[in-house]
């Protein structure tokens, strides 16, 4: 194992009724004036936005608010949201929704807080040095982003998507009442899980510094999710399964499951983010997606942390071969996908991209990853390509 720093300050208040609380607990920050930040009409049309401004009202702090948040977030509504914030003396932001809302949310804060271009932290060509407080009314179980470090925010020239990791912006609390996400379609509930699946396995995929007590909790973790993916796949109502997913999708990504090790993989993270720059799909989707030729390029570099998800997570007899048990662990995956119907290809996942649109993500990777990526084994541009040429049927 490595050394490790475990920080995690986010206030988590869970439970059905939770966000009657939000107006107590924004307060509680000594803010003046709040931003809430929303996505589409669903926050408006289920009632959760008025009883939020309500909220807010009876515990006398004053609001405003700024919609329109899609999927993959754009930079435009993040600037939009500066302006906005600066104009009208902000000093707290309020997500109302899931990983999108809340990494714009977050962006607007590190705006707000200091004059330079924020996309310059998304860049990586500086480091922030300040950021608003931001709170979380959780409305999607997938993203984690209410209790982690890292937002991602899409450049509308080029499609350019971007992640940026800063402990400044990791939110002061964080409302979870599990009845908030069963409204959501089935898609978007499978992709959510599938997200919280892969943050706990691009902590999980490598060969350095592993714990058995930090192995043992995302492998639990990971069994749970599936467990409870499938059952809410037939019972969109279950209120405990959608408990369950709710908190596996915070302690997925608020770095508890990669305590001891060198920090994780990132390479198929690092691929979607390309394939939603360009395509603008569905980041779990585009996750399940191109997990497997992922993964098949990779499991020989990190054989012995492969055969022991295939035997401890999905259930694969251990009997026989290294490679075999390997094979049919990231089988078995796949055909978990399958079952909550999510892609496995870039067919499936509806994009049928060409040749150069390929070796353009590549580079553009490259690009975003300073030339590699990777723990299970580092890749560089060619096998970023190679991954996407298997992907791509």
């Amino acid at each position: 194992m490595f050394q490790f720093t475990y920080y995690t300050p986010t206030m988590v208040v869970f439970g059905r009724g939770a966000e009657e609380k939000t107006g107590a607990l924004v307060k509680a920050q000594g803010c003046k004036k709040v931003l809430i930040h929303y996505g589409g009409g669903s926050a408006a049309r289920s009632g959760l936005l008025e009883r939020i401004k309500d909220s807010l009202t009876r515990a006398g702090v004053a609001h405003m608010e700024l919609g329109g948040v899609v999927p993959n977030p754009r930079l435009s509504l993040v600037y939009q949201g500066i302006e906005l914030a600066r104009e009208e003396g902000v000093d707290f932001i309020l997500a109302v929704g899931g990983g999108s809302v809340i990494d714009s949310s977050k962006a607007i804060a590190y705006g707000a807080a200091e004059e330079a271009d924020v996309w310059d932290l998304y860049d990586r060509a500086r480091k922030a040095k300040a950021c608003l407080p931001v709170g979380v009314v959780l409305t999607i179980a997938a993203a984690g982003s209410e209790m982690s470090n890292s937002s991602v925010i899409t450049k509308d020239e080029g499609g350019v998507k971007r992640g940026y990791n800063d402990d400044l912006c990791r939110p002061r609390f964080a409302v979870m009442n599990p009845e908030l996400t069963m409204t959501l379609p089935p898609y978007q509930t499978a992709s959510g899980c599938v997200d919280i699946l892969m943050h706990t396995m691009e902590r999980y995929f490598t060969p350095n510094g592993t714990m058995e007590i930090t192995d043992s909790i995302a492998e639990g973790l990971m069994r749970t999710v599936m467990k409870n993916a499938v059952i809410l796949r037939d019972d969109p109502q279950n209120y405990e399964a959608r408990a369950e997913v709710m908190w596996a999708g915070s302690l997925s990504h608020n770095g508890l499951t990669g305590c001891g090790s060198d920090g994780g993989d990132w390479a198929p993270h690092g691929l979607e983010h390309e394939m939603g720059g360009m395509f603008d799909v569905t980041h779990g989707a585009g996750l399940a997606a191109v997990w497997g030729s992922w993964a098949r390029y990779v499991y020989r570099d990190c054989l012995d942390r492969f055969v022991r998800f295939a035997v401890n997570v999905m259930g694969v007899d251990g009997s026989g071969t290294a490679q075999d048990v390997a094979l049919a662990g990231i089988k078995a995956m796949e055909d978990f996908y399958r079952s909550i119907h999510m892609p496995t290809c870039f067919s499936e996942l509806g994009i049928s991209p060409t040749r150069e649109q390929l070796k353009t993500m590549a580079h553009m990777l490259h690009i975003a990853s300073g030339g590699k990526k990777g723990a299970a084994k580092v890749l560089y541009e060619a096998d970023f390509l190679n991954i996407y040429e298997n992907a791509n049927h």
